[in-house]
């Protein structure tokens, strides 16, 4: 089941996933040891981590998508939210 959550953060993480391609591309081109490769391995270490968080909170959607078609009662499932 896919919520409007899981779709935006999906569609986020796309997104991040292209910027981070972009960026690898470029410092492959810049000089190893200029301002430009810093600044791109900074932001390449940056989407990973906006990657990593993303797909926990894509995870965490999906995971209270499953307890939600249970339907447990309120006092097993209170503490999901």
């Amino acid at each position: 089941m896919m919520t409007s959550n899981t779709g935006l953060a999906n569609l986020a993480i796309e997104q991040v996933l292209e910027l981070s391609a972009d960026a690898h591309i470029e410092r492959r081109m810049t000089a190893q040891d200029s301002a430009a490769f810093h600044r791109l391995t900074g932001a390449i270490l940056a989407y990973g981590r906006t990657l990593s968080l993303l797909v926990a909170l894509e995870e965490r959607e999906e995971f209270f998508a499953m307890i939600a078609q249970l339907d447990l009662p309120a006092s097993v499932t209170g503490w999901a939210h």
